[in-house]
């Protein structure tokens, strides 16, 4: 996982294929899941928060999963001894989001499909990467969401909702998306 890791940090679209290659003796979901993990370690890398997010220079970033968790543990082990910007990173699971007190990206299972709208409502005003994969995402108003396109994971952003929650994404991240709107 680790030759992953060093390889995906530069987000270079050939690598998805090599990947592929790679992991094509794991089930599709195993493989859908661990490339998922590896865009969530890559997030922290190419989003900037505001300063007054972190406590202190060695507060962590927090990758938050909320509703069941489609990793086991693929994103631990993706964001183990990892830094960003300076910053280590953590994995936290929540079953709400009255849960939620510090989180920086917050990976919303399909599981919380049914309640994407009050769920994201209620993270409205937070300085929090919202990303999914599930089919309504996008319309209520989430950021970064994972679309399947030929058996490959590609993303979609949501650059307004971005903005409004005070975040910034690298123009490297926003050239291997897809830029959508909610309307």
């Amino acid at each position: 996982m680790s030759i992953l890791k060093g390889l995906y940090k530069s987000l270079h679209p050939l690598l998805l294929v090599w990947l592929g290659l790679i992991l094509s003796s794991q089930s599709p979901s195993n493989r859908e899941y661990q490339v998922k993990a590896v865009f969530l370690f890559n997030f922290t890398q190419f989003v900037e928060w505001p300063d007054n997010v972190f406590q202190t220079g060695q507060t962590p970033i927090e990758i938050g999963i909320l509703g069941q968790d489609p990793f086991g543990s693929y994103l631990d082990q993706t964001i183990a001894g990892e830094k960003a910007n300076g910053h280590s990173l953590i994995v936290r699971r929540y079953r709400n989001i009255d849960e939620i007190r510090t989180c920086h990206i917050l990976f919303i299972s399909k599981s919380e499909a049914n309640d994407m709208g009050p769920i994201l409502s209620g993270l409205k005003g937070r300085n929090i990467l919202t990303v999914s994969d599930a089919g309504n995402f996008i319309q209520e108003g989430g950021m970064v969401k994972f679309i399947t396109v030929n058996n490959k994971i590609k993303l979609q952003i949501n650059p307004e909702a971005v903005k409004n929650a005070g975040l910034t994404i690298s123009s490297k991240l926003l050239t291997l998306a897809e830029i959508v709107s909610p309307k």
